[in-house]
């Protein structure tokens, strides 16, 4: 199996067909509304509009499965993202990102790119690593998404090429980012 067999929906229902992002880079991201993180939603899409030009998309991925920090409704993220963020790049329907309920999106990423730890030389993935052992101790376990804007890089045939945990600032991405639009 590979990414591109993957359907997902989009933000307003519609099925999408991951096929049509073939020879672009992506970046898939597990994202909230009410989360500490969600300003990354500005850097994501300030990268969207550098490279969307030279052959990257942004998809997001709204998810509740995390404090309570998303939405009730498609609709309520969609004008969420749109009104405080100015988000243009396409946005899925809600899902699941961990457990059984992971949408098969979510569980092929994971599966391709295991979790590798948190950076504790850096104060804020010390903090969410803290919270999650003080708060949420099974979420530490395996290779599932940790917390809101997991962000995966992947390249232009579907390899995932680096998984970023949730305290890694979009804008911290751009290297990796060139290197692949430069193939």
């Amino acid at each position: 199996m590979s990414l591109y067999d993957i359907n997902v929906k989009d933000i307003d229902g519609n099925e999408v067909d991951l096929n049509q992002f073939k020879g672009k880079v992506m970046i898939i991201a597990n994202t909230a509304s009410k989360c500490g993180f969600t300003p990354q939603y500005k850097d994501l899409e300030k990268i969207y509009n550098q490279y969307k030009e030279k052959g990257l998309v942004i998809l997001g991925a709204p998810c509740d499965q995390f404090a309570d920090q998303e939405f009730n409704t498609n609709d309520e993220v969609k004008s969420f993202c749109e009104l405080n963020y100015g988000v243009t790049f396409p946005l899925f329907e809600k899902m699941d990102v961990r457990g059984t309920s992971a949408h098969p999106l979510f569980k092929y990423l994971t599966e391709k790119a295991p979790f590798k730890g948190f950076d504790r030389s850096q104060a804020s993935h010390k903090m969410l690593e803290k919270v999650l052992e003080e708060k949420y101790p099974e979420m530490l376990h395996g290779d599932s998404i940790k917390w809101n804007f997991t962000k995966f890089l992947i390249d232009q045939e579907g390899n995932i090429i680096k998984r970023f945990e949730s305290p890694v600032d979009p804008l911290d991405m751009i290297d990796d980012i060139e290197k692949l639009l430069q193939k």
